[in-house]
């Protein structure tokens, strides 16, 4: 692994944790800089396409599910480790699956599921979009359903 700071080939595993997705976290130091940094290591499992409403497919990108889910926990108290949590369970179940499609649906009804569970604020914002919610009758409405789930 190349280390970050000064870019030297050789480095040395300080410490290995495992992870219950099956992921691999190493802390690690170079051998000529001397400064630490950690690694992540998962296994790359194919992940379906995403067919979309009006028909089109798309390869599943993580990144994109990580920008939406962060403009919805804006100015949240959501932390980082959190949301990465969140799509790497999306991302895993999508996984098991074993499909090579899926429906983006399918994708939003898990975001919103864990948004519900993480940040019912995050979860409103993000409905507000997914759901088509236009009017403020209708947020209204989804308001209520959330309080009385309470």
């Amino acid at each position: 692994m190349r280390c970050p700071y000064c870019h030297y080939e050789q480095s040395r595993v300080l410490d290995t944790t495992h992870d219950q997705r099956g992921g691999i976290r190493r802390r690690r130091e170079c051998e000529k800089c001397g400064q630490r940094f950690s690694t992540y290591e998962r296994a790359i499992l194919a992940t379906p396409l995403v067919v979309k409403r009006d028909g089109t497919r798309e390869e599943f990108d993580r990144e994109k599910l990580m920008r939406g889910i962060r403009i919805a926990c804006a100015k949240r108290p959501v932390s980082a480790a959190e949301i990465e949590r969140l799509v790497g369970e999306i991302e895993s179940s999508l996984q098991q699956m074993g499909r090579a499609e899926v429906s983006s649906r399918v994708v939003g009804d898990m975001v919103i599921a864990g948004l519900k569970e993480l940040d019912q604020l995050a979860y409103i914002r993000y409905a507000i979009v997914y759901l088509n919610l236009n009017d403020l009758h209708a947020i209204r409405k989804e308001i209520d359903r959330l309080l009385e789930g309470s």
